[in-house]
């Protein structure tokens, strides 16, 4: 209690401190709301079906190779959340909120960092690149989709942490900043394998620093009047890049060990996708993501969104925009690189990232086949907005090229607060207009009405069908199948391979009774008064009217037993299935996956006698 107390007071007595503190919640609260707003959405009910399915220490649930993604920890957050709350969506919501708190406490202690203190105070410049990363629409879409954040925040927290840890390592010599550094970074590499770049990032950003502020130590006071000027005062670049290869020894050898044997176990567990590119389809994917992707996002846009379910929203921001974005862009580049010293490799960093990290989209789907709207999603470019709070850190923290008198210094000031304040009306439009289109979710309808329909079955399972593609497509299959999907919120014998009463779920989650298209009959049996007689081990050949392609049938099985007991059906091929059967005249319907022009059947239950008739095998459905 006396270190909480003694944070509070710290905080209250450095207003800038304490307004940052504010921002963060205010971002919170924003963004809770959005996610509130939200549901399961795709690869959610594959994590969510998965920890269902899986104990927590399983490989098969942390070492899962999910579309080329090896994220153990991913994995185990949502393990812990599903056996908490079941497909209850305030678990996504609450882990969220907590992974943006993590990350944006982890920004403003790189900013802090980054920027010298004025006369031993905090600056309040320190406020206007944290409002850049807390409100911006470029981190926006991958927090709000649950799977998503569960890689974007963790990589967010990495780099602003790890980015702080180096600089404070080059500059006090502390071990501990080493130590830090690298658990995170190892945290951060088993929730998304991008996390390959914060070592890489971090000792950019170090060098940088040491190369536009100069050597320095934690809480040295700095004032622009007290520099000297000109382009040549401080360390030169290769004498920054030396220091901190030396002073940060630690850190990057420990990261190179680590990314070592990080690399070695993701090439034992992930599938290696090939490159599927060609010039033109990369162009078009690098123009969706910069110039309508992250560039209007600077201006707090892209204001409009654009969805075609299932997909996700995409900023299809006005073409004027886009212009006025770049044209801003430019200027400040231009003014920022006349008025201070030293802060032209900064632009070249956020150049080289924006690009660099953009390589494995371009490359694994820059192919004919991949919309270029795939990027304005912006869910690829989430962790850009680190690295652009860390530029603008730097810009401010950068010495100018000459004094300025204290007018134009006012001046400066009132400008950086009206453009920061019109920057977070237009990030809450944007924002506000995003969730308006991400709420939208057949997801929810289906979910709740499955709830209540498993929880009222009364009995009888039901048999394997896929859920509407609206809520997960056949892609995923067969992660797509209602047992895997429902199966958290599923009582015990709720799917089975076969039943007596053949119910299914509507694509709005309603139960409904089915029946079994005719695609093929089984034909009438040689024996006169029964049929086809089943009464021993040895499977019986029931003939069809014509092959089944491969594929899962339902095949309706009318038949009289003199007992209760199991028979096995299956197709000519395909995998046996056992069905229980009752004595007199029943009906059981059989899922079987397989195909051919056979239906083979056989007795599990000595002394049992059973004659089967005609009947469909196909396709189950229900009335529409």
């Amino acid at each position: 209690m006396r270190v909480v107390s003694a944070g509070l007071r710290t905080v209250i007595r450095r207003p800038v401190l304490l307004v940052a503190v504010l921002l963060i919640l205010a971002q919170l609260g924003l963004r809770g709301w959005v996610a509130g707003r939200g549901c399961f959405y795709w690869d959610d009910l594959i994590l969510v079906g998965r920890a269902d399915r899986y104990p927590l220490w399983s490989a098969d649930l942390l070492l899962y190779d999910h579309d080329g993604h090896f994220m153990p920890l991913a994995f185990a957050t949502a393990w812990v959340v599903t056996r908490i709350a079941p497909l209850q969506w305030a678990g996504p919501v609450v882990t969220m909120v907590l992974l943006q708190l993590a990350a944006s406490v982890a920004v403003l202690r790189m900013l802090l960092v980054l920027l010298p203190r004025r006369a031993g105070a905090l600056r309040w410049g320190v406020l206007i690149p944290l409002i850049g990363y807390l409100f911006s629409p470029l981190t926006l879409p991958a927090f709000a989709w649950w799977a998503a954040s569960l890689n974007a925040l963790p990589l967010q927290f990495a780099l602003a942490w790890v980015i702080a840890d180096a600089v404070l390592l080059v500059r006090t010599g502390r071990g501990r900043y080493a130590i830090s550094g690298l658990l995170v970074l190892i945290v951060g590499l088993l929730f998304f394998e991008k996390a390959v770049v914060v070592p890489f990032v971090a000792f950019a950003v170090a060098v940088l620093e040491r190369y536009i502020v100069g050597a320095r130590t934690v809480g040295a006071a700095h004032t622009d009047e007290a520099e000297p000027t000109g382009d040549h005062a401080g360390p030169s670049a290769w004498a920054a890049v030396r220091d901190v290869t030396r002073a940060g020894a630690a850190l990057w050898a420990g990261s190179a060990l680590i990314l070592a044997g990080w690399v070695a176990a993701y090439l034992t567990v992930a599938d290696h996708i090939a490159v599927d590119t060609s010039l033109a389809g990369a162009r078009r994917l690098l123009h969706s993501a910069i110039s309508l992707g992250i560039v209007p996002t600077l201006l707090g846009g892209p204001w409009v969104w654009a969805r075609w379910l299932p997909s996700t929203p995409w900023a299809t921001p006005p073409g004027w925009t886009v212009v006025l974005a770049w044209l801003i862009l430019a200027a400040v580049v231009l003014v920022t690189l006349r008025l201070r010293r030293r802060v032209l490799p900064v632009w070249v960093l956020v150049a080289g990232y924006v690009l660099v990290v953009q390589l494995p989209i371009v490359l694994i789907r820059g192919g004919p086949n991949t919309a270029a709207e795939l990027m304005q999603s912006l869910r690829y470019l989430a962790d850009v907005a680190v690295v652009l709070a860390a530029a603008i850190a730097l810009l401010l923290a950068a010495r100018p090229r000459r004094p300025r008198s204290e007018s134009r210094v006012a001046g400066s000031r009132f400008a950086a607060i009206g453009l920061t304040a019109a920057f977070v009306v237009s990030s809450v439009c944007t924002t506000v207009s995003f969730a308006r289109s991400w709420e939208i979710s057949p997801t929810r309808t289906y979910l709740t009405n499955a709830r209540a329909a498993l929880a009222d079955r009364h009995g009888a399972p039901l048999l394997e069908q896929e859920v509407p593609w609206g809520v997960l497509t056949p892609m995923t299959y067969p992660q797509n199948l209602i047992a895997q999907v429902l199966g958290p919120i599923a009582g015990p014998g709720a799917f089975g391979v076969a039943t007596p009463q053949l119910r299914m779920l509507t694509d709005d989650g309603t139960l409904v009774d089915a029946s079994v298209w005719w695609n093929r009959r089984i034909l009438a049996g040689p024996e006169p008064g029964c049929g086809y007689r089943v009464d021993g081990a040895e499977p019986v050949a029931l003939w069809l009217d014509g092959p089944m392609l491969d594929h899962g049938w339902t095949a309706q099985i009318n038949y009289f037993a003199n007992r209760d007991g199991r028979i096995t059906v299956a197709l000519e091929h395909g995998d046996v299935v056992v069905a229980p059967v009752q004595a007199g005249v029943h009906t059981v319907f059989v899922h079987l996956v397989g195909g051919g022009e056979i239906v083979r059947i056989g007795s599990r239950t000595p002394g049992l006698d059973v004659c089967i008739g005609v009947g469909p095998v196909g396709v189950a459905a229900f009335g529409r």
